[in-house]
């Protein structure tokens, strides 16, 4: 059996069978979808009827608008992230085992639950004083920046196991003092690593909607907000020339962090 799998035929069919279902599974749905955002009419295999009515829609209104409330509050709340989780993991260094284990439990507990809990949960918690953040903009980024952070926690506590342990100890014995040594060693090196992390709690940020929905003011409907109501009321095409943008948007901003990397790493 095991010769089976190292043969040229068998790993050529594994390829094209993986292939093929990656493509079924991904690369169709996106078809369509992109298809579909310039469609006016579609009664058959192909769409009838082509427009870029709806891709003209989002250059204004209330499609163009909900586009920039997502970037808004993916950029805003990704950054609150990779403070909140970058520092706790920074933190967790030197407490003890049990300790680490409970911070642990603290920073991924919100993934562990579903999004439409938590945002119950702060709509409850926040809907009466002393803190009334019911029907803010905050309220929203709140809700993100809990769903999100603990991917920044993770990341940074993954760059932090492989510096040396005894790295800032020698800085110190230079003469450099604590703040000194991290801002000038430490974070460096994390940098990779916290880009990472801000990077994928923009995605993330960018496709939430379950918390989102039970939270937004009607001032701040963001883009998944707004593709499940226009779906939700039949203009499935408009939808989709909006999930194409949101797509399209949070790749050009990956892309474009991504390409901060080198310059991260130069001296």
């Amino acid at each position: 059996m095991s010769m089976l799998v190292y043969r040229p035929c068998t790993r050529q069919v594994a390829r094209l069978a993986a292939l093929g279902l990656f493509g079924l599974i991904f690369g169709l749905p996106l078809a369509i979808l992109l298809l579909a955002a310039v469609t006016g009419q579609w009664n058959g295999v192909l769409p009838t009827i082509l427009t870029l009515r709806h891709v003209r829609a989002l250059l204004g209104g209330d499609q163009g608008a909900s586009l920039w409330h997502s970037i808004a509050t993916g950029l805003a709340a990704s950054l609150i992230a990779v403070l909140l989780g970058g520092g706790g993991a920074l933190a967790a260094r030197d407490l003890p085992a049990g300790f680490r284990r409970g911070l642990d439990a603290l920073y991924f507990l919100p993934i562990a639950l579903p999004s439409a809990s938590i945002g119950l949960a702060l709509l409850i918690t926040f809907s009466q004083p002393p803190i009334l953040l019911n029907g803010t903009v905050a309220l929203v980024v709140m809700a993100h920046v809990v769903l999100i952070t603990a991917y920044a926690y993770a990341n940074t506590r993954a760059g932090i196991e492989t510096l040396p342990a005894e790295l800032e100890d020698v800085a110190g014995s230079l003469g450099a003092s604590q703040w000194l040594a991290l801002r000038s060693i430490t974070l460096p090196l994390l940098a990779p690593y916290l880009l990472a992390a801000f990077a994928l709690g923009f995605a993330l940020s960018m496709g939430e909607l379950g918390a989102t929905i039970m939270l937004y003011p009607p001032q701040w409907v963001t883009a998944p907000v707004q593709v499940f109501a226009l779906t939700d009321r039949g203009d499935i095409y408009a939808g989709a020339a909006l999930g194409v943008a949101l797509l399209a948007c949070t790749f050009l901003v990956l892309l474009l962090l991504n390409r901060q990397k080198p310059r991260i790493l130069r001296p």
